[in-house]
């Protein structure tokens, strides 16, 4: 259990919002315009946390030194950007959690690797995000996760110490960010975990398997 915790932080996809269909869809029309078949949104998921490295790699199997890549990723973005508050939800149970955290006077906030290109939009479109008190994207600040800086970021914002603060999500480099941020760390093992499921081997001092769980780790809100 986390104690005196005072700001709670969350990774965006795969923590708080379930993004994979739209991200898995935006990458299949790359393959569909260029007449091959559709690979379907459930062989994207694992790796949807990974962005546009994650979904190239799945459609064409690219990494980010094929001489493609660039302009194949700029096609990719222009596609979820049409289509990624089509069926992009919040995972069951955020609702629920964001609003305990609220009526208990505790702030929150975003700190994700998305270019704020996409999730000012995405977390516009969503109601439950007009309670949060920070969102940091992935070119907020000099550097993105697994520094720490975002993380810092997102603290000062918030006018919390970073020891106060816990940060939850669903890849490793959430749990490196949060370590070296100096923040309680939580796994959301309900999340996308890429291509490594071991995730007690990511060093996080707790790991959640709903949302809601988060609260059995939180006993001053409990007591609330």
């Amino acid at each position: 259990m986390f104690r005196d915790v005072k700001a709670v932080l969350f990774d965006l996809d795969g923590t708080l919002v379930d993004s994979a269909f739209d991200l898995g869809a935006a990458a299949d029309q790359l393959r569909t315009d260029r007449g091959m078949n559709a690979l379907g949104a459930g062989r994207y998921r694992a790796m949807a946390g990974s962005g546009a490295r994650g979904m190239l790699g799945i459609a064409f199997d690219m990494t980010p030194e094929h001489p493609d890549f660039a302009a194949l990723r700029e096609e990719f973005f222009v596609n979820y950007e049409r289509m990624m508050t089509e069926h992009t939800v919040l995972f069951d149970g955020v609702t629920a959690l964001i609003d305990r955290l609220v009526a208990c006077g505790v702030p929150w906030g975003v700190v994700t690797n998305k270019s704020s290109r996409f999730s000012v939009p995405l977390t516009a479109s969503i109601p439950t995000f007009a309670s949060s008190g920070v969102l940091i994207s992935g070119d907020t600040t000099p550097f993105s996760k697994p520094h720490p800086t975002p993380l810092l970021e997102a603290a000062s914002t918030l006018g919390v110490p970073p020891a106060a603060c816990i940060y939850v999500g669903d890849d490793e480099r959430d749990i490196m960010a949060g370590r070296a941020a100096g923040m309680g760390t939580v796994v959301a093992t309900y999340g996308y975990l890429g291509v490594a499921t071991e995730t007690a081997k990511w060093g996080a001092d707790a790991s959640i398997a709903t949302p809601l769980e988060l609260l059995s780790l939180l006993p001053s809100l409990q007591m609330r």
